[in-house]
């Protein structure tokens, strides 16, 4: 296979590379250097037709290395930093990993792979290695306390809802940034929008402070970001979107509620603000900018674009050539049904002409016997003007098996004399709007909650 037959990550960076960059808190690499330098020291070829694990410390690094390896290795697998170590062997014999690639390899000393690559900040190099192959992304599902699964795409249909979205002649180039990390699906979404549709790209870091991080993007100008609405419920708490005004925000991982919403609407009254569907099964399935929760029921059907979807049994199912083509090693279970549909899990209700999120199939509380979606209660009782976000679950009781408790976090400007009062009126909402099954026993104010790694509300056990 010739090069111009690849599809491959480096022969789409696009135009005007000299004006385009991607940055970390530390460093600031000019695009137009991926053409002449290497952050494998010049060892790419090395890597030709091999299984590679990606393991960096910091998102800057994975960034450069990915662009490189892609084209060449056979496949490449992702670690997020958040990976637990003691899945590590299973990952690596999963995925085939023969080759690894790190700015840490005394991390990887006795795990059994021969062929360690260390890498760094670019260097000139003689030659750059050619694009060979179509490489295998792999990246893993997040949510799972055990071994997570294994995910794989193409370059290509990672690629699917990007391809043409690039600025017009004489257009400001976009700078693109986000909360999520580039090695889990989300994050790599918006990496490679700025790669592949001719913007720059400001990525996070794990050490910094929500101020100084909004401030980093501030000073650099971001236009473009996205984030779970867990993410910007975090930073509308902070009171740090003061001066910030990107013109694109986009929600993703999460149900986008219309607190939610309506929040960053008010915070950002010149910006598009909307949210997309994915998974890292299912892929880029659509994108909602009316300002609503929920989509509408004309997204539904075959034959209407990029995407077919419907809903089997309350589950929204996916098919398109921008899913992943499968799982692999032992959890290499069929990904879609007979009909080539991804069963996303997540549970849908009609009401009128537009589907709303319930929850995720396996999220269920048992609350007294019944099954109930913590989201649906949570989304009543963010509808509180003094509500930034909370949590709902199950605990126990002796006398019905099983009650709704909330935790409860409250805006900054609330009233800390008004919490009985609060507490009432949520109540009140709650009754009004929901089963009296789902109307929470108890109302906690917390100052925060917990989110995990790939930016979702923490979810745990009562």
């Amino acid at each position: 296979m010739s090069p111009r037959e690849v599809f491959a990550l480096r022969d789409h960076l696009g135009t005007a590379l000299s004006e385009r960059t991607m940055s970390d808190p530390r460093h600031t690499v000019s695009l137009a250097r991926l053409t002449t330098d290497s952050c494998l020291d010049g060892r790419r070829g090395e890597l030709d037709g091999r299984s590679v694990l990606l393991a960096t410390s910091g998102q800057l690094l994975a960034g450069l290395a990915l662009i490189e390896i892609d084209g060449i290795a056979r496949r490449m697998l992702l670690c997020p930093p958040d990976l637990n170590s003691e899945h590590l062997d299973s990952l690596i014999a999963d995925a085939e990993i023969d080759a690894i690639v790190t700015d840490e390899p005394g991390r990887f000393a006795g795990c059994g792979v021969d062929l360690v690559v260390t890498l760094g900040l670019p260097q000139p190099v003689t030659r750059i290695a050619q694009t060979t192959r179509a490489t295998e992304w792999l990246m893993l599902t997040s949510g799972t306390s055990g071994v997570p699964k294994i995910v794989g795409h193409t370059l290509e249909g990672l690629c699917g809802a990007i391809i043409g979205d690039t600025p017009a002649p004489g257009a400001a180039i976009p700078v693109w940034a986000t909360f999520y990390d580039i090695r889990r699906y989300g994050g790599l979404q918006i990496f490679l929008r700025a790669i592949v549709g001719g913007g720059s790209m400001v990525l996070s870091d794990p050490g910094e402070a929500l101020a100084d991080h909004i401030a980093r993007l501030t000073s650099r100008g971001v236009t473009h970001i996205s984030g779970t609405p867990s993410h910007w419920r975090k930073l509308l708490m902070s009171g740090s979107v003061t001066g910030f005004a990107p013109r694109y925000v986009r929600l993703s991982g999460e149900i986008a509620d219309q607190a939610v919403l309506d929040g960053l609407k008010q915070a950002f009254p010149n910006a598009s603000i909307g949210h997309a569907y994915a998974s890292t099964e299912a892929g880029v399935g659509f994108a909602v900018n009316d300002g609503l929760e929920g989509f509408p029921a004309t997204l539904l059907g075959e034959g209407r674009g990029a995407v077919d979807m419907k809903v089997v049994d309350g589950s929204l199912r996916i098919r398109s050539r921008r899913a992943a083509h499968a799982y692999v090693g032992r959890a290499a279970a069929a990904l879609t049904d007979d009909d080539g549909y991804v069963d996303t899990g997540d549970m849908v209700e009609l009401r009128g002409e537009r589907y709303y999120f319930a929850g995720r199939r396996n999220g269920i509380i048992n609350v007294g016997g019944l099954k109930v979606h913590p989201e649906e209660i949570e989304a009543v009782i963010n509808a509180h003007a003094e509500v930034r976000m909370s949590r709902a679950k199950s605990r126990r009781s002796p006398i019905t098996g099983g009650i709704v408790v909330a935790e409860v976090v409250l805006t900054a400007d609330a009233d800390p004399a008004r919490a009985d009062a609060v507490r009432n009126e949520i109540l009140s909402q709650c009754r009004a709007r929901l089963a009296a099954h789902k109307v929470p026993a108890m109302i906690r104010f917390v100052p925060a909650l917990d989110v995990t790694p790939a930016g979702k509300l923490a979810r745990a056990d009562a």
